[in-house]
């Protein structure tokens, strides 16, 4: 239909992360302009602890006890900061690259499908300075 547009989005990567590396792996990523976003306290989840309990399950369930060991590990959406972006442009291949380059490093301790899922705007609280 001409006219209709889809509603702004974030495009991230949804993946489970161990508990024990989660700290560290943000800061990686950060330094990467990738930010991590826990999904139980993500500000856009109305009910963060029940959505990042159905998105742990989904992903779970989808791989038929491939993943049993994630069971308590955390589910993060993983977005693109600023650097990535050119204005309205697609993502570069780039900064997927970047991204899966990241995770692979941490093979043991994350779990994810390749590609990335939308969620509404993730917005970063930036202080005045």
């Amino acid at each position: 239909m001409r006219g209709m547009r889809r509603p702004p989005h974030e495009n991230v990567a949804t993946v489970l992360v161990d508990p024990a590396v989660l700290r560290d792996l943000e800061l990686e990523l950060m330094a990467l302009d990738l930010w991590v976003w826990p999904v139980a306290t993500a500000p856009i989840a109305d009910d963060g602890p029940r959505m990042a309990f159905q998105v742990r399950r989904r992903m779970l369930m989808a791989r038929r006890g491939a993943w049993d060991l994630a069971a308590d590990w955390t589910p993060v959406w993983i977005a693109f900061g600023d650097s990535w972006h050119v204005g309205d442009e697609p993502l570069p291949w780039s900064a997927h690259a970047a991204l899966w380059d990241a995770l692979a490093h941490h093979a043991a301790h994350v779990r994810y499908r390749l590609g990335l899922g939308g969620v509404p705007r993730l917005t970063v609280q930036r202080e005045a300075g």
